[in-house]
């Protein structure tokens, strides 16, 4: 499957609208997971096998290139790193956390609340 790109079609869409693209490009396996470990500084390809434990380094190589051709991350000296855009991608999706966390605790209150018969 090629690697997202805005203006091509993706899944979900067949214009490509840019949201879209990035959202295929996000919800392929691993791919926020390995952007979630570079947050704090690069890594190389066996630290990221060691953090994302059940990732193959077949799957592994195919995101890394993936974000990679994307401009998401780039090559390091110590293994790879986010790009400006891929810090700039955290900085967007802290709303989306934060909405998340609500979420979530509105789900257990609901959980927790006795239904009534």
């Amino acid at each position: 499957m090629p690697t997202p790109r805005p203006g091509s079609p993706v899944r979900g869409s067949t214009t490509g609208h840019p949201l879209m693209a990035a959202l295929d490009l996000f919800g392929r396996r691993w791919a926020l997971r390995i952007l979630w470990e570079l947050r704090a500084g690069p890594l190389g390809a066996r630290a990221l096998l060691a953090r994302c434990d059940g990732l193959s380094s077949s799957v592994l190589y195919q995101r890394l290139r993936e974000l990679t051709s994307s401009g998401i991350i780039a090559p390091s000296a110590d293994g790879y790193e986010l790009t400006r855009l891929g810090t700039a991608l955290g900085h967007a999706l802290r709303p989306l956390d934060e909405w998340a966390i609500t979420w979530a605790q509105e789900q257990e209150d609901n959980d927790q609340e006795p239904t009534r018969t």
